[in-house]
């Protein structure tokens, strides 16, 4: 029995003994988490006092350029008003300096804050290449905002159709041609498709010719329908005498006769001279018996004696 007791005796003294063991190292452990910790932070903030200078420094170098960059571009807007550089040009120059000027900024920051030169072209080498062809379609854009610059097929101001639309020129942004169209809508084309496509500039030349078409019956009389739409063009004050207009027979249809009548006009007189000459032609016409034929279809039976007599 009294061994029992002291083996029992034993056995807690050992346990006792291996508890105080684990404590001992759980604290040790413990202490030396806490001695690393303390030393990651002490070397991070020893990092960051070091650093102050260059972060400082690139701060100002960050907010002066921002500063410098808006003072520069209004420099250039005002020499701009003073050039004879397009208004449609001025938008995509403007903005192309803008791009280059803040790219300037950001490398000087970067420099500053210790990054090599050499990381720094890496790593607009990689951007550009990633961004170039994640955005062929806005670099074909911006290659077409260059020849669109520099061939000059229109300016700002000028009555264009591109693509279907027709529309006057407000501004050549970095990607983008904007229109306006005749019930104020504003349309945006990108420029890649600009260039590549089809523009017919209707306000290039200062003049333009109106080619209007006036049908009448085949029982109408030609010749005085000739004079009446001659008469009408020569009592309009928007219509140029030189060139001469032109008014002559250019079809013959189903049910009418076609007369053309090309007459020459300014370009800001273009729609005015137009609908001026079709309400006039309609009056003269009503007024002297000229029949408009509408879409009629007449039908003639011949009789088969043959046929009747059976």
């Amino acid at each position: 029995m009294q061994e029992n007791i002291v083996t029992t005796a034993a056995e807690t003294v050992t346990s006792a003994a291996e508890l105080t063991t684990e404590t001992e190292t759980t604290h040790a452990t413990l202490q030396e988490q806490v001695e690393k910790t303390a030393g990651i932070f002490e070397s991070a903030v020893d990092k960051l006092r070091n650093a102050m200078p260059s972060l400082f420094m690139a701060l100002l170098i960050f907010i002066g350029g921002f500063i410098t960059v808006k003072i520069i571009i209004r420099v250039v807007k005002r020499a701009m008003k003073r050039s004879n550089i397009d208004s449609a040009a001025k938008s995509f120059l403007i903005s192309l300096i803008k791009i280059i000027l803040y790219v300037n900024v950001l490398i000087m920051v970067l420099s500053v804050l210790g990054v090599p030169m050499s990381s720094i072209i890496t790593i607009f080498g990689a951007a550009g290449l990633a961004i170039s062809l994640a955005l062929q379609s806005c670099l074909s854009n911006l290659a077409g905002g260059f020849i669109i610059l520099f061939s000059k097929p229109f300016t700002a101001g000028d009555l264009l159709e591109i693509d279907g639309t027709v529309g006057k020129v407000e501004s050549i942004s970095i990607l983008y041609t904007k229109l306006v169209t005749f019930d104020n809508k504003t349309v945006y084309i990108p420029n890649g498709k600009v260039s590549e496509g089809r523009i017919i500039n209707y306000t290039e030349s200062p003049t333009r010719r109106l080619d209007m078409r006036f049908d009448i019956s085949y029982g109408a009389d030609y010749e005085k329908a000739r004079e009446l739409i001659l008469s009408a063009a020569a009592a309009n004050k928007l219509v140029l005498k030189t060139p001469a207009p032109i008014v002559r027979m250019s079809s013959h249809n189903e049910s009418s006769v076609t007369v053309d009548a090309l007459v020459w006009v300014n370009n800001a007189d273009y729609f005015e001279a137009r609908y001026d000459l079709v309400e006039n032609v309609k009056t003269a016409f009503d007024e002297n018996g000229i029949e408009i034929p509408f879409n009629q279809l007449d039908v003639h039976i011949k009789e088969n004696d043959k046929w009747m007599k059976t």
